[in-house]
């Protein structure tokens, strides 16, 4: 039976070894990010901030996805800077995923460079368009999950544009923009799983989540408080979501839990897996940036607005082009709400 259903996720649009391939072959040109560094190795550490700063945040924090500048157009010290670089590295440097399906990945079938597409990517476009005067004056740094929030604050990357969900232990770490898309934590496993959703079904079943992913914070916290079963073993943890679906196919583990969003891209690279009962949790992603970076974060929130405005071009064109076929036509369910910000100060 693992063979079969193996087998039939290869087929295809080109299949996860394709995807794995292609990774490869990147990481041959160091597109990736070196895995070295503070953090590394943790698995599940996705901030370097202590755990009482982290409750601190969580504490005084009710609606991350409000905690965000006031849009503004104005050039600051830290545009100005990445204005100022000389020559070819006069780009805007962003960390990105190189392999989920319809948000950041290289497509096998779009000629010898495989260049990066999906909905994420076209966002980077739009900044690196309105920032520097060019769409493609953009350097992709592709990063693991768990690699985020260093690769920020390390200064390997001016923001992540990666499906990266707004919350309130991330933001005593990085700044964020205004949410760009709303999604919610889901359930994927085989059709012919017993798994009915995030339930009782998932007693004595293996879970598969990324590493510093809010998939798995959440198992963990809801475990603890007994709203998922104990004998559930969430115990593997990988560095990027793809991962996990190449163990699932594997019979590695049971299910995997994720963005409903991401979840829907990987049902679709393979027609023996589905998405398991509806979404439970709410979520916005957001672009993430250093903390100090003001002018930079007005700026992004200034894109956005100016992204969703724009029918032929913008935020509604992306989802018609990328996640409708996996989505549905109807984007309102993914649209987030119109953006509040904190006071201007």
């Amino acid at each position: 039976m693992r063979a079969r259903r193996l087998r039939a996720s290869l087929k295809g649009w080109g299949g996860v070894a394709t995807m794995a391939v292609v990774c490869a072959l990147v990481a041959v040109f160091a597109l990736c990010v070196p895995l070295s560094g503070p953090g590394i190795g943790d698995g599940r550490a996705v901030t370097r901030a202590s755990q009482a700063t982290i409750e601190k945040a969580e504490e005084d924090c009710e609606t991350p996805e409000k905690q965000t500048l006031s849009p503004s157009s104005a050039d600051g010290d830290t545009i100005q800077a990445i204005k100022d670089r000389e020559g070819e590295k006069r780009k805007l440097i962003v960390g990105v995923d190189q392999n989920s399906y319809r948000w950041g990945y290289r497509n096998p079938n779009s000629g010898k460079t495989a260049e990066l597409e999906g909905f994420d990517i076209d966002l980077v476009h739009r900044i690196a368009e309105d920032i520097l005067g060019d769409p493609d004056a953009v350097q992709f740094k592709a990063i693991p999950t768990d690699q985020r929030i260093p690769a920020i604050q390390d200064g390997r990357v001016d923001m992540v544009v990666r499906t990266m969900t707004i919350n309130c232990a991330r933001i005593a770490d990085v700044a964020f923009s205004a949410p760009y898309f709303k999604t919610g934590q889901q359930v994927l496993a085989p059709k012919s799983s017993p798994v009915k959703g995030y339930d009782d079904t998932l007693a004595n079943r293996r879970i598969c989540t990324a590493a510093g992913s809010t998939a798995y914070s959440t198992l963990e916290a809801d475990q603890k408080d007994g709203k998922l079963p104990a004998t559930t073993d969430i115990s593997t943890t990988v560095p990027n979501q793809l991962d996990c679906l190449v163990r699932l196919q594997l019979g590695e583990v049971d299910a995997v839990v994720t963005d409903g969003a991401l979840a829907a891209s990987q049902a679709a690279q393979d027609p023996t897996i589905q998405l398991k009962g509806d979404a439970f949790t709410a979520e916005y992603y957001g672009v993430a940036m250093k903390k100090d970076a003001d002018d930079l974060v007005r700026r992004v929130n200034q894109i956005l607005v100016d992204y969703r405005k724009d029918t032929a071009n913008g935020w509604q064109a992306s989802y018609d082009k990328w996640l409708s076929a996996t989505l549905g036509k109807d984007a309102k369910k993914s649209e987030p709400p119109a953006p509040q910000y904190l006071r201007s100060t």
